[in-house]
């Protein structure tokens, strides 16, 4: 049986908090070993460590702390969602200022005020005109086959708007979108997009 998992693009200590609160909010469980700024443990470590996690869904933390480059974090994302025995539901991919990345494109994006938006995000969650987010974190996304690539802006911060004292309502909105377009609430899998990012 593969293990369900949802990816975040983010690591840093505010984000670690904001994941772990809304992973409590959806009853799922957090590899908080994966939160780190750049990703401490490597792929292959996290996904030892999601297998002996008591139950799904399994949420991760990726982050390549600001470098254009394929760094950490990416090198995690992209080990753990090609492994045969994980299942990827939804990627939660975060905007930032990064320089001279490619970006995402995403099917679309929960903003700073909670509402879902067809477009893209900017780091405070301001929806933007054109569909593709940049990242620190997503590149890596495009070489990977995941149905589901929701954008949001910084986790845990957005002006407050996703502070953990307010339980992280932002975070926990894109899973909680993950879970429910995946099927994973009714326990049937609705009609998502499972085609490859390259296409």
């Amino acid at each position: 049986m593969k293990r369900k998992v949802i990816l975040v693009t983010d690591g840093d200590r505010v984000a670690q908090r904001a994941v772990q609160r809304a992973v409590t909010n959806i009853g799922g469980r957090c590899i908080s070993r994966s939160g780190g700024n750049p990703t401490p443990v490597s792929g292959s470590e996290i996904v030892e460590l999601i297998k002996t996690a008591k139950y799904d869904p399994v949420v991760v933390m990726v982050d390549d702390k600001g470098s254009p480059a394929t760094a950490e974090g990416e090198r995690a994302l992209y080990e753990i969602a090609n492994h045969p025995d994980i299942e990827i539901l939804g990627v939660v991919a975060v905007a930032s200022n990064t320089p001279g990345v490619e970006g995402i494109k995403v099917d679309f994006s929960i903003s700073c005020n909670g509402k879902i938006v067809k477009s893209s995000v900017d780091k405070q969650g301001l929806p933007k005109k054109e569909n593709i987010l940049y990242g620190d974190t997503v590149d890596i996304i495009n070489q990977c086959n995941v149905p589901l690539v929701i954008g949001i802006g910084d986790i845990g911060k957005m002006d407050g708007k996703d502070d953990c004292e307010i339980g992280a309502p932002i975070i926990t909105k894109a899973m909680e979108e993950i879970l429910t377009r995946s099927g994973y609430f009714n326990g049937s899998k609705k009609e998502i997009r499972g085609k490859s990012k390259n296409s």
